[in-house]
């Protein structure tokens, strides 16, 4: 890997990055250069939630599990997993044959928004929902979705929210000068215009709002944990990797949020209301 790792725990059964590289190589390879980039974040996701889940084991949704590189790193922890994303990458043969393999549950989805795919799931059939580096995508009203997770989501279980912390040193919260310049703030007009959907932070988010936002979709969700989280991986240019661990000892410039949201007892659902 080009970049020097900030974290240093491995995948269950994995000791290091070539290795869980080359599990995916069994079944005919992978996205490569995502997971170059993401493996270590999948490392700290599971270490950070492992740190303070009691549970012998648990039955979990990965949503947005793109090419299941988080969704084995979990199953090879012992938990149960389903895997829900775009039917284009379920109907890869390589990310099937994984699957099938590792006895991973594949639900394709094409309309996250209404999560319709998700009614095959039984009530209160899952433990943690993981929703990692997904919010940041979303481009439309969520609650449709929040209410198929709410009725899936066991009492005491958990969803797991990763995402960008806006006030990161490198966010958007510090253009100052596009602001001065009246180029504006959130996502340029270039990025819209030059990359994929897919590509794009639509919306990022600091602490606080991530607080707010499951405080309004119910007051069933209790959060108990909400931390900023230093860079997963640091540079392998000596100048910028010195300034990355600088930056990482100043919590409100740390580039990561790790939300873990609590379900105790199903009584009010999603209250959260849309006006159109």
């Amino acid at each position: 890997m080009e970049e020097e790792t900030a974290w240093t725990m491995s995948a269950q059964g994995k000791s290091t990055y070539e290795d869980y590289l080359a599990l995916f190589g069994q079944w005919g390879g992978t996205d490569e250069a995502y997971l170059a980039d993401h493996y270590q974040r999948f490392v700290a996701t599971l270490a950070e939630f492992r740190s303070g889940w009691t549970q012998s084991g648990a039955r979990v949704l990965d949503v947005g599990a793109h090419w299941l590189h988080q969704a084995v790193m979990w199953r090879q922890a012992g938990f149960a997993v389903i895997a829900v994303d775009l039917p284009s990458t379920f109907s890869t043969e390589s990310v099937r044959q994984l699957a099938q393999s590792m006895d991973i549950h594949l639900i394709p989805c094409a309309d996250l928004e209404h999560a319709r795919v998700l009614e095959v799931l039984p009530d209160d059939s899952v433990d943690v929902v993981l929703f990692t580096e997904i919010i940041e995508h979303i481009t439309f009203n969520p609650l449709q979705f929040w209410r198929q997770v709410y009725r899936v989501l066991a009492p005491g279980g958990r969803i797991l929210v990763t995402t960008p912390n806006y006030y990161s040193w490198k966010g958007r919260a510090w253009q100052f000068l596009r602001f001065a310049r009246g180029m504006g703030g959130g996502l340029s007009v270039d990025r819209i215009l030059g990359q994929h959907t897919y590509a794009h932070h639509w919306r990022e988010f600091s602490r606080r709002e991530m607080l707010r936002y499951f405080a309004l979709l119910s007051p069933d969700f209790q959060p108990v944990k909400a931390k900023l989280m230093p860079a997963y991986a640091y540079s392998s240019v000596r100048w910028k990797s010195i300034v990355q661990r600088l930056l990482d000892c100043l919590p409100l410039l740390r580039p990561n949020l790790h939300l873990e949201i609590a379900l105790p007892v199903k009584s009010r659902g999603i209250t959260a209301k849309a006006s159109w």
